[in-house]
């Protein structure tokens, strides 16, 4: 399962040509000091937006916060499963979260 889910990880990054997957064990995105995707070890996939894009897609996506190792990931959504489906979609929210994470000062 966990695997199945890295490859598709894997092809969303792959179609954002401004940045790139990083982390063995863990596998994430992150740009000017700030951490913007990951997976996690339940193969979940969590993106980061403002406060406000954060609300609308969890009202839009029916989500929740991210949770990682059972922490709730602030500023991340859940990514439902029925969104793995349409990386074409998934691609514009994971571009709009590096465009989120370039707006703030850098680390």
């Amino acid at each position: 399962m966990w695997k199945k889910k890295l490859e598709i990880y894997d092809k969303l990054v792959g179609m954002c040509p401004r940045f790139e997957r990083k982390g063995k064990t863990m596998p994430y995105t992150s740009a000017n000091g700030y951490m913007f995707s990951l997976l996690n070890k339940d193969g979940e996939i969590g993106i980061r937006f403002s406060k406000e894009v954060q609300q609308k897609y969890i009202q839009e996506l029916q989500t929740t916060m991210y949770k990682s190792y059972g922490a709730v990931m602030k500023g991340y959504i859940l990514i439902p499963d029925k969104m793995l489906e349409d990386l074409d979609t998934l691609s514009i929210y994971l571009n709009e979260s590096y465009n989120y994470v370039m707006s703030l000062d850098p680390k």
